[in-house]
């Protein structure tokens, strides 16, 4: 069991795993995300997607799809470039 344990945390380790940081995410978006989308990510305005309620794992793809290119919206991706890989976990957390 031990060998299995050790196997997982090398393998988490290798891949950059690490905690997400709720606090940090939520700072982050307070001073990022809610000029557009809404302190609670429910934006008033049309011009601005409701974020609330979307899964991390949504989150992480589109903020990732954003800052690759691979997804196209010049605000959104300049948003996006300034986040790090940790930035990104924690904002979507």
């Amino acid at each position: 069991m031990m060998r299995i344990w050790m196997g997982f945390l090398a393998a988490a380790l290798a891949a950059g795993v690490h905690a997400t940081d709720i606090e940090a995410g939520k700072k982050k978006a307070t001073e990022v995300c809610a000029a557009c989308h809404g302190v609670d990510g429910n934006s008033q305005s049309a011009d601005f997607p409701r974020i609330a309620g979307q899964h991390a794992d949504y989150m992480r793809k589109a903020l990732r799809d954003y800052k690759s290119g691979a997804r196209k919206d010049p605000v959104m991706s300049g948003f996006a470039n300034q986040l790090s890989a940790e930035d990104i976990e924690n904002v979507s957390a």
